[in-house]
């Protein structure tokens, strides 16, 4: 005899036929496995009963009063029933069965099938495996509909810390954009006024993609920011950032940076380049620069030095500032795109204003790789007027 099932773990069973005496048999059939049991007499009544609540199981019929022989009826109820519940394990039955019309109900949704008239131990056996099936289905699909909303808060909260309009300079256009090759970036951008003269602009990338990637990140931008309000030297900056992030990162999850300060009273651009790729300032007269002062990538080492390099900015200088998804997306001959491509671009349109040549560079990186990048990319362009 069957142990009794407490209430809350009793499969609920939906069976569907248009013939009484069918369901009560199915009923009887079922009996000691204390199934949760209710009946629809058609379509419509179906269709009602899973809109209404949820079941584990439904066993219905293929055949129903419009047509008792082709199984149509049937196979458009199917249909029906999946767009209401798309994780419901659906078990088929009819008296007309044939391998073609029961491919055909597993293609519609069904998970087995069963003909009339039924071995009681076969149909049992096929709905407690549905049964169990769907358990494991519909918890798979509730993680995954969690684990979706989780990257999709923790995308607009990594969208949040970005900056949301670029500061207005006296003499100085800028223009940024940072593309992430998936759903978190391992890039960062900032540009963030520090006192009434002075601002701060820094560009990362962290080594790794994804969640890991995008958490290191995440402590990078909160540093940064905490940071910003004691105006500090570029080299002191990156000291204290170094600490917070050897502190915080696991051994090899490293970030190169490059942080710069731009004292619009005067032009004075004094920077350090943690291990980033070098900026390229083009020069009116075509001539280029590269800002590769600095030192090692921040993260790795607690003792970490470095130098501070300065320029004098001039008008109608364009800083290009840019992580390695830009020069290192590839076309479809695997060659990269490379920083000397960029830099002969710059150069090229440096009398473009800072939003013009930044969708320039974009869109020339973009063709080139045959429409996407494969990594996080991130650009900002500086036109000093």
């Amino acid at each position: 005899m069957a142990t009794a099932t407490p209430l809350a773990e009793r499969p609920r069973l939906l069976i569907a036929d248009d013939q009484q005496d069918i369901r009560d048999a199915l009923k009887l059939a079922l009996r000691e496995d204390n199934f949760l049991i209710e009946v629809a007499g058609s379509p419509a009544a179906v269709l009602e009963l899973i809109r209404k609540q949820r079941f584990d199981a439904a066993l219905l019929d293929l055949n129903y009063a419009r047509d008792t022989t082709s199984g149509g009826e049937g196979i458009e109820l199917l249909e029906q029933v999946r767009l209401i519940d798309e994780q419901l394990p659906i078990v088929v039955m009819t008296a007309w069965g044939s391998v073609e019309l029961a491919v055909e109900a597993m293609q519609r949704g069904a998970g087995d099938f069963v003909q009339k008239p039924w071995d009681n131990t076969t149909l049992r056996r096929i709905l407690r495996t549905q049964i169990a099936r769907g358990v494991a289905r519909r918890e798979l699909h509730s993680r995954t509909r969690a684990q979706q909303r989780e990257w999709t808060e923790a995308q607009a909260t990594q969208q949040a810390l970005l900056p949301r309009s670029l500061p207005s300079l006296p003499g100085i256009e800028l223009a940024a954009v940072c593309r992430p090759a998936g759903e978190l970036a391992g890039d960062y951008y900032d540009i963030r006024p520090m006192t009434a003269e002075r601002v701060l602009l820094c560009i990362g990338d962290v080594a790794g993609k994804g969640a890991p990637a995008a958490l290191v990140m995440a402590n990078l931008q909160a540093a940064v920011k905490a940071l910003s309000d004691e105006d500090l030297a570029p080299i002191e900056l990156c000291r204290r950032v170094n600490r917070v992030l050897c502190g915080n990162c696991e051994e090899g999850r490293f970030v190169t940076f490059f942080c710069a300060v731009l004292d619009t009273s005067d032009r004075t651009l004094r920077y350090v380049n943690a291990g980033h790729n070098p900026p390229i300032v083009a020069k009116p007269n075509g001539s280029m620069l590269k800002l590769g002062d600095g030192g090692p990538v921040l993260g790795e080492f607690p003792d970490w030095s470095a130098a501070q390099g300065e320029i004098q900015l001039a008008a109608g200088d364009r800083i290009i500032l840019y992580t390695d998804g830009i020069t290192e997306a590839a076309n479809t001959a695997g060659d990269e795109y490379g920083a000397e491509r960029l830099g002969a671009l710059a150069c090229a349109y440096r009398h473009e204003n800072a939003t013009d040549l930044h969708a320039r560079v974009m869109a020339d990186a973009i063709r080139f790789a045959g429409g996407a990048f494969n990594d996080d990319a991130t650009l900002l362009v500086l036109a000093a007027l």
